[in-house]
């Protein structure tokens, strides 16, 4: 994945997660931390390092599943989190839930950070994700989560499920890889991106 992403462009980013791979990182974990710092450290730089080998730079950081859905709460998790990533490589930008703790923790510790909306996720009032657990969290239809985004992006604003809306500062768009269609819709939102005057860029 590393050769392809050097050969190909795109930039290298960290996904770290809990300890938790028989639910892809997706179940609620209560722990120290200190824990968590450590694990951090351990799942970035074992990527950097295979990144350094490449002869590649690693540029980003991202938590995944519900480490960053409770970072994005919590603020002594997204402490520890943008503690790690900080210790790390100062250099190293961190993505978080737009308008989260963690965003908030990296900009107190000097990170670059970038906030994150997703283009195929249901929000909720407060401008986080509904649960996977419950109706609505995935936005499957290709036209919706098109205009959801477009509007993040340019109005810098969501609509929750409830029909409130929520501002949002979208610096960067997640759509997930793991979708029937993923492929074709990441397609054509870079395409929607290009009509609209709006820059795409790697850093």
């Amino acid at each position: 994945s590393v050769r392809n992403a050097i050969k190909n462009g795109v930039a290298i980013g960290a996904h770290p997660s809990f300890p938790d791979r028989e639910n892809f990182g997706r179940t609620a974990m209560d722990l120290p931390p200190e824990t968590v710092y450590a694990q951090m450290l351990y799942q970035i730089g074992a990527l950097e390092a295979i990144v350094r080998a490449e002869k590649g730079v690693l540029r980003h950081v991202k938590p995944h599943g519900m480490l960053y859905n409770q970072a994005a709460k919590d603020p002594a998790l997204a402490d520890s989190i943008a503690r790690a990533v900080r210790d790390c490589d100062s250099q190293l930008i961190l993505v978080g839930l737009a308008g989260s703790e963690l965003i908030r923790a990296g900009q107190r510790l000097g990170l670059t950070t970038r906030q994150e909306v997703f283009a195929d996720r249901g929000y909720q009032p407060d401008g986080s994700l509904v649960p996977r657990t419950q109706a609505r969290a995935l936005i499957t239809d290709e036209g919706k989560a098109l205009a959801q985004t477009l509007e993040m992006v340019r109005a810098g604003r969501v609509f929750a499920v409830d029909g409130t809306s929520a501002n949002v500062q979208a610096d960067t768009v997640c759509l997930h890889g793991d979708g029937e269609h993923a492929l074709q819709f990441a397609r054509r939102l870079r395409a929607a991106f290009s009509d609209e005057g709006i820059l795409v860029s790697a850093e």
